[in-house]
């Protein structure tokens, strides 16, 4: 996703090192995100890898969009998540466009409205995923609560 170059100035010169944000997915409904860091980029990115994979959490999907609108919200990260008919595709950018596919999202109509700083828009991203419930879930808070329509 995205990879930056850190330096500190020693007294030689600067010694550089390496982040990467990682997001994997099995494209059906699971997704983590993981932060490396080394000396060298692809160790950076083995140790986000292995990060993300170790942190999967499911998410509520319905069919090939999400069940509802949802708005996701880290640090100065805003997204609104809204489901789209088939056939509409991600319209997304970026971080987000990135955690979508990797979740296994098809169609599904997106707003980035607060920081573009990728690590907030993909945490942003996530919390929105994570908040998703399906029908059957709201019933049956519902029912517990007396609340029924």
């Amino acid at each position: 996703m995205d990879i930056n170059r850190c330096a500190k100035v020693v007294k030689g010169g600067r010694r550089f090192s390496f982040s990467a944000l990682v997001v994997a997915g099995d494209g059906k409904g699971r997704i983590g995100l993981g932060f490396g860091k080394a000396k060298e980029v692809p160790d950076a990115i083995k140790k986000g890898t292995e990060r993300a994979h170790r942190k999967l959490r499911l998410v509520q999907l319905r069919g090939t969009t999400i069940p509802h609108e949802v708005m996701g919200q880290s640090d100065g990260g805003m997204v609104l998540l809204r489901p789209a008919s088939p056939g509409t595709g991600v319209i997304a950018g970026g971080g987000v466009r990135a955690v979508l596919e990797a979740v296994g999202v098809k169609d599904v109509l997106t707003k980035s409205l607060g920081s573009n700083n990728p690590m907030a828009m993909v945490n942003a991203t996530l919390d929105g995923l994570f908040k998703l419930r399906s029908a059957s879930q709201i019933q049956q808070v519902r029912a517990r609560n007396g609340t029924t329509n």
